[in-house]
């Protein structure tokens, strides 16, 4: 009998659940009686935005995630790519990328900590080792009406990324950080980690086929199970709502995480040299439930947990509570269970994890089935009951879009005054260095940086020990154009990390994105999000580089929505994308540092009258609107190999993208970054020369090149003696304003004082 609706609307209110009632009485028919509280929660979470996709899966299967390189796209915990061959040996990097954006506005520290912990478990469990991790970070304006509550959550947020990488003692290769009124009420806080494997070592996140013919166990091992993180794969699928926020951060340990993923590394020897058939995957949303509905469901297969075998810190935890909370620092395998025995003894008797911490361990808690149901007991008898593909298969939602007006005003008479507009921008919150956030990462443990934060558009690793093959990671997502142009916003998020990558001279070979929107309900969001992703997909179309006719392929990613809070505010259109790039010999990389006074400055991408969204629009005239910089795939791609082309050759000896503050802000940040050394435009008063954001490159060169520049390059300025930026008719005193464009973010941010 099909219960009354207000009844099912007491069940969900009663338990805090997000699901409507629509997909209630959908749970109902499933089953034929009202669930139990443990499959309440279960579909609750799996049926979720942040598990389901269900507004989005469609419209991700637009993007291209295929290439040559590509050995595991998206599906996984995380995504594979062939990077280089070394004594004979194939060896791949592993990428992922999420967000923990809710948790982050709520308890930052935490939120954030807990964020880069949930990323590098999705590497590991790929049979990784974890080499880097960035973040990509958006804040609201610290000197605005809210300022005081967006510049404690920026000190927070740091403080977590700080506080959890340096002491899992993974380098932090830089990121990405803006500031935009739109995220007072919702930081976003995007995570991305990658490692290196051995191509033959590479792991499923899913129980093998060999489980048809063998007995195969689930294996839980790490921190004990608590109550931390109820509800928080819901929690990022719903309006910001603060009180439940709170209950639902995890709580991190990054000192017991890093002596998991050594005793993971030898757990990985062992099963490797057993010859047998594995999977592994992580704890992160939904926790226990989760990710063993998904290892069988995706094995095709059925699996009995008994929650009585679940190492937990706190006793008589519910059913529900035990099986879904999201305790961080705990992985799960699948094994035969011929070798479960020794998978126990490393974490158990080698690396003592019960004397590591106060219950944790590695235990047996599950077994696999040839029937393709859920099982779950508890203190005998059964918690949840369910086919196993009904869990993981979710729901769908075909959501209505619709434009929303973007006023954009654009000025005729543009003013210009280089020795004013110019420092004006670099001494503003964004045109300021962000030093001020990545001084708290250690970039050098490990001792593989080549290029730190910094010094270069992208930070470069040597990711294989003795091998000469550079590895460049950036990322990028420009507000100020999503905002006016969502497609736009898409596109230029792709372009403008693939130039960072390729400005040191490396080969992009893949991307990963986090698709950060408000409430899918609302036409006007889902309209941004499909003018995000063709934005993504027609940029991604055009900058493949590997193999002719190939994309750039996206290998991983997240979809955020409901970044809003529950007055209904939502963020402006976020897209962001991280790039991840091969230098053959990496000994050729670039950074931004002029070198020898003489040498030409050569400016590739005619500028055009382009400022919507731009700094100078912002900083000088006091508003955002404009035509956003077109995307120019084509003249894009063209100038992106005659760039690497040169840098391989050594041609070029300074390399910078031109993107927020145009020409002007790029030669300035290239003078910032070296010592002594200016530059001297043949710019005069200009804005369209000197401030349009049009995209390009500015490169340092020997004068002998300049005969052989192609069409879409010319000679703008020359390398100087005297620190200086200049141009026909105006100067700017670089190093005068060195130490407070280095030192304004954390005066403003970091020291309450100051603002």
């Amino acid at each position: 009998m099909t219960p009354d609706r207000n009844e099912l609307q007491t069940e969900i209110r009663n338990r805090g659940l997000a699901m409507t009632v629509d997909e209630a009485e959908r749970l109902h028919g499933i089953f034929g009686r009202m669930p139990s509280p443990l499959e309440f929660h279960l579909f609750d979470i799996m049926w979720s935005e942040h598990c389901s996709y269900k507004s989005s899966r469609k419209l991700l299967k637009t993007l291209p995630t295929r290439a040559s390189q590509v050995v595991i796209g998206p599906g996984e915990d995380a995504g594979v790519v062939r990077f280089c061959t070394h004594q004979g040996t194939d060896y791949d990097i592993v990428v992922a990328h999420e967000s923990h954006n809710h948790p982050s506005q709520v308890l930052p520290v935490e939120g954030a900590a807990t964020g880069v912990g949930g990323i590098v478990r999705d590497v590991y469990c790929m049979g990784a080792d974890v080499i880097g991790s960035l973040d990509l970070l958006r804040f609201g304006d610290p000197l605005g009406r809210y300022g005081e509550r967006c510049r404690g959550i920026a000190r927070g947020v740091v403080e977590g990324i700080w506080q959890y990488g340096n002491a899992l003692g993974v380098p932090n290769l830089g990121g990405d950080t803006e500031f935009h009124p739109g995220y007072d009420d919702n930081c976003l806080v995007n995570v991305v980690a990658l490692g290196i494997v051995r191509h033959d070592r590479v792991v499923h996140s899913y129980v093998p086929v060999e489980a048809r013919q063998e007995p195969y166990v689930f294996i839980l091992t790490g921190k004990p199970t608590d109550d931390t993180g109820f509800g928080g794969a819901t929690f990022a699928s719903a309006d910001l709502d603060g009180e439940l926020g709170m209950k639902s951060v995890q709580v991190a340990d990054p000192f017991l995480k890093r002596i998991l993923a050594q005793a993971n590394l030898d757990v990985l020897d062992y099963l490797f040299e057993t010859g047998v058939a594995f999977g592994f995957k992580d704890l992160g949303a939904g926790g226990i439930a989760c990710v063993t509905s998904e290892m069988a469901a995706h094995g095709g297969l059925g699996i009995h947990v008994n929650l009585d075998d679940v190492p937990v810190s706190i006793p008589g935890l519910p059913p529900e509570v035990a099986a879904c909370s999201e305790t961080q620092e705990r992985f799960g395998f699948a094994v035969p269970a011929k070798v479960a025995g020794g998978v126990l003894a490393i974490y158990n008797e080698k690396y003592e994890l019960p004397r590591l911490f106060p219950g944790a361990r590695a235990a047996v808690i599950g077994h696999f089935t040839q029937d393709p149901v859920y099982r779950v007991t508890h203190c005998g008898t059964e918690a949840a009951c369910a086919p196993a593909e009904a869990i993981t298969e979710g729901v769908f939602y075909d959501r209505p879009h619709a434009p929303a007006e973007v006023s954009i005003p654009d000025p005729v008479e543009l003013p210009c005054s280089p020795g004013k507009d110019i420092p004006e921008m670099l001494l503003s919150v964004g045109g300021c260095s962000r030093g001020a956030v990545w001084s708290y990462y250690d970039s050098e443990v490990r001792g593989a940086t080549v290029l730190r934060p910094g010094e270069a558009d992208s930070c470069v690793i040597l990711p294989v020990p003795g091998c000469p093959a550079g590895l460049a990671v950036s990322g990028d997502g420009n507000p100020w154009y999503g905002e006016l142009d969502p497609f736009l916003g898409g596109a230029h998020a792709v372009a403008e990390a693939v130039r960072n990558v390729v400005s040191v001279g490396a080969v992009p070979l893949c991307a990963t994105d986090c698709l950060n929107y408000g409430s899918p309900e609302s036409p006007a969001v889902m309209h941004q999000f499909h003018r995000g992703i063709e934005g993504i997909a027609d940029a991604c179309r055009h900058l493949g580089f590997v193999e002719p006719g190939e994309p750039l392929p996206i290998v991983s990613g997240n979809v955020s929505f409901y970044n809003q809070s529950s007055s209904g505010r939502s963020i402006p259109p976020s897209p962001i994308v991280a790039v991840f790039g091969r230098i053959d010999d990496c000994s050729t990389a670039v950074d931004m540092v002029l070198k020898k006074p003489g040498n030409i400055i050569v400016l590739l991408g005619h500028r055009h009258p382009e400022f919507g969204g731009s700094l100078y629009y912002r900083k000088v005239l006091g508003h955002a609107g404009g035509r956003v910089p077109l995307f120019r795939g084509p003249l894009e791609a063209e100038m992106a190999r005659w760039v690497i082309g040169k840098v391989r050759s050594r041609e070029v000896s300074g390399s910078h993208d031109i993107s927020t503050g145009g020409l002007a802000l790029s030669a300035a940040e290239m003078v910032l970054a070296s010592t002594g050394l200016g530059i001297a435009l043949n710019a005069g008063a200009d804005p369209v020369q000197l401030y349009s954001e049009t995209p390009g490159y500015l490169l340092e060169m020997d004068p002998s090149c300049e005969g052989s520049l192609p069409g879409f390059a010319e000679v703008v300025g020359r390398v100087t003696h005297d620190g200086m930026l200049s141009g026909n008719g105006w100067s700017v005193d670089i190093q005068g304003i060195r130490e407070r464009w280095a030192d304004l973010l954390a005066s403003i941010v970091w020291r309450e004082e100051g603002v």
